[in-house]
């Protein structure tokens, strides 16, 4: 039985590896098409906009409250922007973001994608000569990458903003003491990585949720269960890689 899982396991890693440079090979030809990209952009980004942005905020909220009660232990509660920048740039707006992302746009993608399969819209693209990784799955992957760095930064900074919210507004801390400790503290490795993480994060949800639908059963059933493993598979490896780019810049 283990031996099959793990077979079953290799197996999907260079199918997802086979199909990830097919998937490559197409994406410089889709440039040629950039109102395709933009379109995809729109559609898994600009639409992901009002989650993210509520979500950084009740983040960088929570962070404020816990970091100034911890800070406060110590007498260092003029530091919590630091903290707050740190954690938002580095880990938690990276990481929170693809999960985010993957729960919704990657969803979005797989069951928009595996429709077309169950449909037979691929195959008729197949029939009239016109690749489909191209025209659909292509545009997809090149619009997810570019949305999630995006989502990345501006869930950053709303979760920044709240943690001033909160520091600021509700604990009395000086905001000159506040904004100056976090310029003095937050340096370009330290956006650096977070930007590393967005991106790989970005490639990760993209290609397993354009796989995913494309591979689909052509049934509903198959569709649905393509969109569960789409999420299991994304949050999984989205954790994974956090670990390794962590520890990669450590």
């Amino acid at each position: 039985m283990t031996n099959g899982y793990m077979g079953e396991g290799i197996r999907r890693l260079g199918a997802t590896a086979i199909f990830l440079g097919r998937l490559a090979l197409q994406c410089v030809p889709a440039c040629a098409r950039p109102r395709l990209i933009v379109a995809q952009i729109y559609n898994t980004g600009a639409r992901s906009l009002i989650i993210i942005m509520l979500s950084g905020l009740f983040v960088g909220m929570v962070l404020g409250l816990q970091g100034y009660d911890l800070l406060r232990r110590f007498g260092s509660e003029d530091v919590l922007g630091t903290a707050a920048a740190l954690g938002l740039l580095r880990e938690l707006g990276p990481v929170i973001t693809a999960l985010l992302f993957a729960g919704r746009a990657g969803t979005a993608l797989t069951s928009e994608i595996g429709l077309m399969r169950a449909t037979d819209q691929l195959t008729a693209m197949e029939i009239m000569a016109v690749d489909p990784l191209r025209y659909v799955a292509a545009p997809r992957f090149l619009g997810a990458i570019i949305a999630v760095p995006l989502l990345t930064a501006i869930f950053a900074i709303v979760g920044l903003f709240g943690a001033q919210l909160i520091g600021v507004q509700l604990m009395g801390i000086d905001p000159g003491a506040f904004w100056s400790q976090t310029q003095d503290a937050v340096e370009l490795r330290d956006v650096r990585e977070g930007l590393t993480k967005s991106l790989v994060f970005g490639i990760a949800c993209a290609l397993v949720a354009v796989y995913e639908g494309y591979n689909s059963e052509p049934t509903a059933a198959g569709v649905g269960l393509a969109t569960t493993r789409t999420v299991v598979a994304s949050s999984v490896l989205i954790l994974l890689l956090d670990y390794v780019i962590t520890a990669a810049f450590l």
